[in-house]
C-alpha cells in the first residue's frame, strides 16, 4: 500500500514539478497561462501570487502539487495548479491532494465551498471531481494557445466547517 503524505511546497520542489505536465495539453489543463515547457520561473512566479502551495508525497517522493489561484476567507478556495507526476498516476495522488486541499480551505480560510475548473477535454479529471463531489456550476469558453474553443466546466462542492 503506498503511503501519502503532504507538505507546503518548497523552493527546491520546483525543478521536479516542472517535470510533471507531460506535453503542452496537460500544462494547458493544470496552468493555462504558462507556455510550454514549464518552467521553475513560470512556476515560482504562480507560487509566489497564489496561496496554500502544496505538495503530495507517495512513499516520501514529490508526487503531487497544487495550489488556490483564488481564496475569500469565510467564502470558497478556488483549486489550481493540479498536477501529479507521470509515475505516481493512477495510486489516489491526485484525490488525496484534493482532499488535503479541502482541508486546508476549510481550517486556513473557513471556507464552506471549493471551486474547481477543468477544461472539456480533461475527461480523467471531469471524472475525479465529480467522483468527488464536485457539482458542474458553469461552462464557459476560453482559448487554447493555437486559437482553438474549448469549454471551462467550472464546478463547486460544499465544504462542512466543523
Amino acid at each position: 500500500m503506498p503511503e501519502l503524505q503532504h507538505r507546503p511546497a518548497r523552493t527546491e520542489d520546483l525543478a521536479e514539478i516542472v517535470r510533471f505536465p507531460q506535453d503542452a495539453d496537460e500544462l494547458f489543463y493544470a496552468y493555462p497561462k504558462a507556455s510550454w515547457p514549464l518552467t521553475v520561473g513560470q512556476l515560482a512566479a504562480a507560487m509566489a501570487e497564489r496561496r496554500g502551495s502544496t505538495v503530495a508525497l507517495l512513499d516520501g517522493q514529490v508526487a503531487g502539487f497544487a495550489n488556490f489561484y483564488q481564496w475569500q476567507h469565510g467564502e470558497y478556495c478556488a483549486l489550481g495548479n493540479m498536477m501529479v507526476a507521470p509515475w505516481a498516476r493512477g495510486q489516489g495522488v491526485a484525490q488525496y491532494l484534493i482532499r488535503a486541499m479541502e482541508r486546508q480551505a476549510r481550517e486556513q480560510y473557513r471556507a464552506p465551498l471549493m471551486k474547481i475548473s477543468c477544461f472539456n477535454a480533461n475527461t480523467g479529471g471531469l471524472l475525479l471531481y465529480s467522483r468527488l463531489g464536485y457539482q458542474p456550476r458553469s461552462i464557459v469558453e476560453r482559448r487554447t494557445p493555437d486559437g482553438q474553443r474549448v469549454a471551462l466546466v467550472q464546478m463547486d462542492k460544499a465544504l462542512r466547517l466543523d
